[in-house]
């Protein structure tokens, strides 16, 4: 199958260090590729991939410190020159939202769009109706529940590739994780104290995006100045496997829908348990009791904390092995994009007669 990968432009495909779509990305197209499929990735020059890489820019958009710059202007000269090959693919696969809705509804029966992000945006769903023939995917069953009238064809949970999170480790370091961003959704002040209270040191591997520094500066800095508290700064891959080994456990206390969270599947993959609010698509990912455990306090939390021994930390990353591996995830795609093409209605005007 020839297939068109198609991701945000605001970070490298992979990401050097924090990136969530452009990561998974990264690890879908090179899934497909190692099961036998042509597959285009158009993307910044910083990408790293099997596949045929299309650049359309000469930097992720994040990293460029060029002072004025424009992301819709980026991401349009990318749909024009996916619009100029599509006729190449028998499937393009989007990953930027609603962007490129408007200029490839000719040929929607062979797309796909995967949204990452949360769903339950004013305007949406109104945006949604004016292109009913797309089919749309939903990384987490949660996250699709603000957006019940649109073409749902299926959620495939994210995947890794055993190969960068490659065993379970023993988490004898001593100290609870917290790995992503610091902002007012993903709580960091909550693991600092859910640690502070079960005694036990925390390290958080976190980003300060820009937009979020000042609620940094009111909210976290003066929390991490505790004894037992340390915060390192922004990781990248080659960092997160020692990182999540060692912890005794990955703390998640989310304070909105998480449509997903890479991370929990990061740690699983590492063997490390997971304790997380019970929010978003928690309890599609974590298996309580067994992956880690699920809690709506910082008061569960803290006596998970003391239940941690219960868990088989091989047990964890069996898990891992058989449900978020990245061939998993490219063998969930790759019967949805076989469903929708045997589906097609034959009198589609196809897009390369439709334009100019």
């Amino acid at each position: 199958m020839r297939i068109a990968q198609v991701p945000p432009l605001y970070e490298a495909v992979p990401p050097r260090l924090y990136g969530g779509t452009e990561r998974v990305v990264a690890y879908l197209t090179e899934a497909l590729v190692e099961l036998g499929h042509e597959v285009t990735l158009f993307a910044t020059g910083e990408a790293e991939s099997p596949a045929e890489i299309v650049v359309v820019r000469d930097r992720a958009i994040r990293l460029d410190e060029y002072p004025l710059k424009s992301d819709l202007a980026a991401h349009l000269v990318m749909l024009h020159e996916v619009r100029r090959r599509a006729a190449e693919f028998d499937i393009i696969h989007f990953h930027v939202d609603l962007l490129h809705l408007p200029l490839f509804e000719a040929i929607a029966h062979r797309t796909v769009t995967t949204f990452h992000g949360r769903l339950d945006l004013k305007d949406l769903s109104e945006a949604l109706a004016c292109w009913p023939r797309y089919g749309y995917v939903s990384i987490s069953d949660h996250q699709r529940l603000p957006l019940r009238g649109v073409r749902w064809v299926g959620t495939v949970h994210h995947g890794l590739p055993p190969r960068i999170f490659d065993r379970a480790g023993a988490g004898d370091g001593g100290y609870l994780a917290f790995l992503g961003r610091i902002s007012p959704e993903k709580r960091p002040d909550r693991a600092i104290r859910v640690a502070r209270e079960a005694g036990v040191p925390i390290k958080l591997a976190a980003k300060v995006d820009a937009s979020d520094k000042a609620y940094f500066d009111a909210h976290i800095r003066h929390l991490l100045d505790a004894p037992g508290v340390e915060f390192i700064g922004e990781i990248g891959d080659h960092e997160k496997l020692a990182f999540l080994a060692n912890a005794r456990a990955l703390l998640f206390p989310i304070d909105w829908p998480e449509p997903f969270g890479l991370v929990l599947i990061e740690a699983i993959a590492c063997g490390t348990p997971v304790i997380a609010w019970n929010r978003g698509s928690v309890p599609e990912i974590v298996d309580h009791g067994v992956t880690g455990f699920i809690v709506n306090s910082v008061e569960e939390a803290v006596d998970a904390v003391g239940r941690l021994a219960e868990l088989d930390r091989l047990a964890v990353r069996r898990v891992f092995e058989r449900r978020f591996t990245a061939a998993t995830m490219a063998g969930n795609y790759l019967r949805l994009y076989q469903g929708l093409l045997s589906a097609s209605d034959p009198m589609d005007t196809e897009l390369s007669g439709a334009v100019a």
